[in-house]
């Protein structure tokens, strides 16, 4: 598996991975993995706190916002970093994001989840020795540990194509989200699975709009979510980290 080099044009066009590489490539998304995703609301609980989610359309909205934020902002991370899992490609990819970031909530975040995703990859998927090279020296300092370059690399190195790889992030931030909602009590069990069905193909076309963008294309585009996942260190009591 490669680590090193030039972008790999297999990453970027379509996946080539073999019947066992697949079950990797479940595995990093399923939500049993312990990455901490579950300890963030992605601005949720501070924009219920602040009355701007108080019924089902509401939320509604909030999710597709938060997925627009999250195609315009960190697909073309992910992307970048899938097409180059290489570590001088992560290194740059994890410092301009941490630059980008002007949400200190949304950053500690990040750098949360992302740092929980080195650390289980490199210690699970065992067969891509380099992941654990690459941590290691990365502990030494000067990287953060941004979630979206992280997520890239590790997708790219299990064979990932970047398609699905882009589609996989839209995913799971979705699936976060939802979640949240189901533990802030906004909807129940069933109700989120249908929400969760409904906003799949709009998920879809926001992926599709903003898929395969370089970085310097990068922008926020619902600074109001922004604003209001900043609030959160602020809330008197609070069930998730952000």
């Amino acid at each position: 598996m490669e680590c090193e080099g030039e972008p790999n044009e297999d990453n970027a066009e379509s996946s080539t991975a073999g019947p066992l590489q697949l079950w990797s490539q479940w595995q990093l998304l399923d939500s049993i993995l312990p990455t901490g995703g579950f300890a963030h609301s992605f601005g949720l609980e501070a924009a219920m706190q602040s009355r701007l989610v108080v019924s089902s359309e509401d939320l509604k909205t909030y999710i597709i916002h938060t997925l627009v934020n999250t195609g315009s902002l960190l697909l073309p991370f992910v992307y970048s970093a899938t097409i180059s899992p290489d570590t001088q490609s992560w290194h740059k990819l994890d410092k301009t994001l941490n630059a980008t970031l002007t949400n200190e909530i949304a950053r500690k975040a990040s750098i949360s989840q992302g740092s929980a995703l080195m650390r289980v990859a490199a210690s699970v998927f065992t067969e891509i020795p380099c992941l654990k090279t690459m941590r290691a020296a990365a502990l030494s300092g000067g990287v953060y540990f941004h979630h979206a370059p992280v997520f890239g690399l590790v997708c790219g190195l299990l064979g990932f194509d970047a398609k699905t790889t882009q589609r996989a992030y839209m995913f799971i931030t979705m699936r976060d989200v939802v979640s949240a909602a189901t533990r802030l009590n906004l909807v129940g069990p069933l109700g989120a699975a249908v929400l969760q069905h409904n906003v799949g193909p709009i998920a879809e076309s926001l992926s599709i709009k903003w898929m395969n963008r370089g970085v310097e294309e990068a922008c926020q585009t619902c600074p109001l979510l922004d604003t209001i996942q900043g609030c959160h260190g602020y809330l008197f009591s609070r069930l998730f980290c952000s």
